[in-house]
């Protein structure tokens, strides 16, 4: 049985289409969502769910508690879906390779601290970018640049709004995510 560890930070749609996608997979365990938002909805769907859910300060961050949760619970696979804060080195290093992020523009392009969510669609419209898409990566050291995993792009017409190219970025997260999860695992 593998398992999965999700980090979010916000709403979690990603995290349910995850939950979801293996829900009857009897090699693929969602085992953990935690969050370093304790109003956070993700924590909600896992709630609802029944997986093993908590939140945790910065200060806990730091002091290994997801290194320490995580190993516990014999994790394979670290994914991020929404999660907004630095991974720390301590979990980068105990795993290598073995941490993930899904990032809602084709990187290198509308990378780094700072963007995600609207910001990036705002700024993908502000370019007068004809195409957007998502990009599954590895996680290192630095906001956005771990080795490209995963990329799928999608048509940005004029006349749509960042809101607009959210939702047509939003349907191939939800679409490809799982399956490039499955794939590595």
């Amino acid at each position: 049985m593998k398992k999965i560890a999700i980090l979010a930070s916000g709403n979690g749609s990603n995290a349910e289409e995850i939950i979801n996608y293996f829900k009857h997979n009897p090699k693929v365990e969602v085992a953990c969502i935690a969050s370093n938002k304790p109003e956070a909805y993700v924590l909600e769907r896992a709630k609802n769910h029944e997986i093993h859910h908590f939140s945790f300060t910065k200060k806990e961050m730091e002091e290994g508690i997801l290194e320490k949760t995580f190993q516990e619970l014999k994790i394979d696979l670290v994914v991020l879906a929404g999660f907004l804060i630095k991974v720390p080195d301590g979990l980068l290093h105990l795993y290598p390779e073995r941490i993930i992020n899904i990032h809602p523009a084709l990187l290198p392009k509308f990378g780094g601290k700072g963007m995600y969510g609207l910001h990036v669609h705002r700024a993908v419209k502000e370019k007068g970018e004809k195409e957007t898409g998502i990009t599954i990566h590895y996680v290192n050291e630095k906001y956005d640049e771990g080795r490209i995993i995963f990329q799928e792009k999608v048509e940005v017409e004029e006349k749509d709004s960042p809101e607009e190219i959210a939702q047509k970025v939003h349907a191939l997260e939800h679409k490809y995510f799982p399956k490039v999860i499955e794939s590595l695992l």
